[in-house]
């Protein structure tokens, strides 16, 4: 069973979550942030990775601590779950057309957490949602997951579109490298035989 649940509690935030890499998509998210629990679904629906999410933070000051906190408790589960990472398929990439907008995107199973994102938004908010803190989450979820990922929006206008591709490339590049490669069941699926190194 590729599962995992973390609990994390500061002064700032209190997250439970669970994970189970071989889902059907379900999600149940509620972190108080509206949009935020609208792009997390749709990260449970596209990856099949069911995901539980509660969520407390101080909202009352902005969301930053919560999205991020949240991407960090997201990332610590899907790396856990993963465990030695024997038999993934460990490499994914992807174009996502959202409408107008097309974003790419590309991950690496490594252990060795990257981040390269180069997307950009043209306003400030979506509603009361920081565009920046799009950023926020997948920084903080790659640090965390171990994952070498690699976001571009190659060209948009609409914000929700944008912050949308970015999302759904994550989770159809994490479904296609969680998966299972049933060539090389059991096998670590590096020349070092061992990952994180």
């Amino acid at each position: 069973m590729r599962t995992a649940s973390i609990t994390r509690a500061t002064k700032e935030t209190q997250i439970r979550l669970s994970v189970d890499l071989d889902g059907t998509g379900k999600g149940t998210i509620g972190t108080g942030v509206g949009f935020f629990d609208h792009m997390l679904d749709l990260l449970a629906r596209h990856s099949r990775i069911d995901m539980e999410i509660e969520a407390k933070g101080d909202l009352h000051i902005d969301f930053h601590h919560t999205v991020e906190d949240v991407g960090i408790a997201l990332g610590q589960a899907v790396k856990t779950a993963l465990g030695d990472m024997r038999g993934v398929t460990r490499y994914a990439s992807l174009h996502l057309p959202m409408d107008e907008t097309l974003t790419r995107v590309a991950l690496d199973i490594s252990g060795r957490p990257f981040l390269v994102f180069r997307t950009e938004f043209a306003v400030p908010k979506i509603g009361e949602f920081d565009t920046e803190l799009v950023r926020e989450f997948f920084q903080a979820f790659a640090m965390n997951a171990g994952l070498t990922l690699h976001v571009e929006t190659l060209y948009g206008v609409n914000a929700h579109h944008i912050a949308e591709s970015c999302f759904k490339g994550l989770a159809r590049a994490l479904r296609a490298a969680v998966a299972i490669d049933p060539a090389a069941v059991g096998e670590i699926p590096s020349t070092k035989g061992s990952l994180g190194g």
